[in-house]
């Protein structure tokens, strides 16, 4: 019995690949270049790409389990299909898909319209599934750390509704512990859905506050102008991602990332402690600058 792990060198990836093998997990790690594959002994590297079948096939060989994490890229929607109709020829049933929360909600954006078509082939194809939708990522803002250390200004398109940010290490816990679930299960699950959520929902205002007590100087808010954050991303990313991350941020704004009632107790009872708030992150992030 096989998990194979995609994604497997990034945050989220690399942190399931270990808290698998922590709990005793047979693992294989789906890699682009084996040479930068920093694992535990045990993990199995295979080299692939979702966009070369046979890579893939040899890939899902025997696997049992497989966790899927397509990258935000221009063709994710594309990488993701090739990946589950190669992963239904190879037998395997027992999937955990990591999606997006409100994926069926965010239409207009098209990392989670691409989602939201993953999940329906997921349904439709009689997939044994839990498909995880996490809400915006604590670790996101990272990328702003030396805006708000340096200029005193969060910049992030958080805005007024509020978001229920989730600690990446709380999302590669609880993917972990959904493979476990379902690898050790005599007979495959049945298809569930899980929001990942963080304990708290924050505003814009919220985060420049804890900031403001974290850092003991005023932190301003400033993140609802999403033509200055598109043009910013730019700097750094291709033009229709800092587009799509625009899309996103105007969602942020008038629609927020709201978890539903009942999403934190569920988590909380899952891993069998609470969630990491996000002043935890902020003191964690400050304590490294």
């Amino acid at each position: 019995m096989t998990i194979l792990v995609t994604g497997a060198t990034g945050n989220v990836g690399r942190q399931v690949v270990e808290h698998l093998v922590k709990r005793g997990a047979d693992v294989r790690a789906l890699v682009r270049d084996p040479s930068k594959a920093k694992f535990p002994q045990d993990v199995r590297v295979v080299q692939g790409d979702f966009l070369d079948i046979d890579s893939l096939r040899n890939a899902m060989s025997g696997v049992s389990t497989l966790f899927l994490l397509n990258a935000v890229v221009s063709d994710e929607f594309t990488q993701a299909l090739i990946a589950l109709n190669i992963a239904r020829s190879a037998g395997i049933e027992r999937i955990v898909y990591l999606s997006v929360i409100h994926a069926d909600l965010y239409v207009n954006v098209p990392h989670f319209a691409g989602k939201f078509g993953v999940e329906r082939m997921i349904e439709q194809m009689d997939f044994k599934a839990t498909i995880l939708r996490p809400a915006y990522f604590m670790q996101n803002d990272l990328m702003v750390k030396d805006v708000i250390t340096g200029y005193g200004v969060y910049t992030m398109p958080i805005g007024a509704k509020g978001l229920a940010m989730i600690d990446v290490r709380d999302i590669a816990e609880i993917a972990a512990l959904a493979l476990l679930r379902r690898e050790q299960a005599a007979e495959p699950l049945a298809l569930d859905r899980i929001n990942l959520v963080g304990p708290e929902t924050l505003t814009g205002a919220d985060i420049a506050a804890i900031w403001s007590e974290v850092l003991a100087r005023p932190i301003s808010y400033d993140g609802d102008n999403t033509d200055g954050f598109e043009q910013n991303l730019k700097q750094f990313v291709p033009a229709w991602m800092a587009y799509d991350m625009r899309l996103m941020g105007e969602r942020f704004l008038t629609d927020g990332m709201l978890p539903e009632v009942g999403d934190v107790e569920r988590l909380t009872a899952l891993l069998g402690r609470p969630l990491r708030p996000y002043r935890n992150f902020a003191l964690e992030t400050a304590a490294s600058s």
